[in-house]
This record gives structure tokens, sequence and C-alpha cells, in this order.
């Protein structure tokens, strides 16, 4: 694994270029002395079940991993909880209004972005929504599915945290799920 900031060559305070690696997860300027820091970025995501049972899933519009079944969710914006951005994600992606929001568990995860790989701290919600009825592709969603848990294959799903997280939540749901879908460094609550 490369060093998180390697595509940082400059100081953003001095513009020097004796901006280096000082620890894992750090540069320190030689210059002026700065020292920036990766830390993940914070992301929520959604899983809601319509009256019937069934898991939304989403198709991802947008890389990485375009065309990839996906859950609604995404990125924490500046001054906002990750409640906040669970129901404004799913509201921007599905039209969907949560009305509840439970913090189920969360994972680490690796975002490519822009030819940079942010890390991320990814927080699983159990959503309820008012209507569900009205779910509609928007923003970077190209479609939604109403899933039976059932016909949920996770190695279907683009994104290795979301991909956990569905294996996950299939075990705590006591769903029957294939052994294909396990990975070595799964763990459940």
């Amino acid at each position: 694994m490369s060093h998180p900031l390697e595509k940082f060559k400059f100081c953003p305070v001095c513009g020097s270029n004796l901006f280096r690696e000082d620890s894992e997860k750090s540069n320190r300027c030689g210059e002026c002395g700065f020292e920036l820091f990766m830390n993940p970025s914070a992301a929520a995501v959604a899983f809601i079940r319509n009256a019937e049972g069934r898991l939304l899933v989403t198709v991802r519009n947008r890389e990485p991993a375009k065309g990839t079944l996906d859950l609604p969710g995404g990125f924490s914006d500046i001054g906002e909880t990750s409640e906040e951005s669970v129901c404004r994600e799913v509201k921007e992606e599905t039209g969907l209004t949560v009305s509840r929001a439970r913090l189920l568990f969360s994972l680490p995860n690796r975002y490519l972005y822009s030819g940079i790989i942010i890390p991320t701290l990814d927080f699983f919600y159990e959503c309820e929504v008012e209507d569900a009825t009205i779910a509609s592709a928007a923003d970077d969603v190209a479609e939604c599915i109403w899933m039976k848990l059932e016909d949920i294959h996770p190695e279907q799903f683009g994104l290795d945290s979301i991909r956990e997280g569905v294996i996950r939540y299939l075990h705590v749901t006591r769903l029957p799920f294939h052994d294909s879908d396990l990975t070595s460094s799964s763990s459940f609550l």
C-alpha cells in the first residue's frame, strides 16, 4: 500500500517542495514545519427495507465501480453529524425521507477518488423511511431496486466496505448467504 499523501509534493502552507512523509499518515514540510495528516473521512450508508421486507439496493452511476450494486449513502459534509449525512444522502440519491436511523456498525474503507486513495470510516445505519414506494434514482445512482434478502449476493457490490457491510447485515438478519461471500477479514457483530 502506498502512502496516503504520496501525490502531495508541495507544502500547502509555504509551497516548498520539501514536503515529505513523516509518519504512516502524515507529511511534514522541511521548510516551515507544517504537518498534514490524512485521517479517515466519514461516510454514512443506509439499509432500508420496505413493507415486504425487501432491501433497497442501488446501482452505481459513477466510478469507482460504476454499474455495480451499492447501498444509498455517501460522504459526510463539514459540520454535519453522521445521522444527518445518512438522511441527506438517502434523500439526494433516492428521494426518500428518513424518519429514523439506527447505527448498526462501522467499517474502515479505502475509496479511490481522482487518483487518490481516501481512507474513510463508513457508518452503517438501519433506516426507516416515510414512504418507500416513491424511491427513484437520482444524483450518482443509476437505478433503485427492491431486492429480497435471499436474492442478494454480496460479491455483486463493487465497493469493499459495502460488500463487507452487506455480509454483516445478512448475518445479523440470520439469512443464508453463500460461503463464497465471506472474506478472510470478515468478522461479525
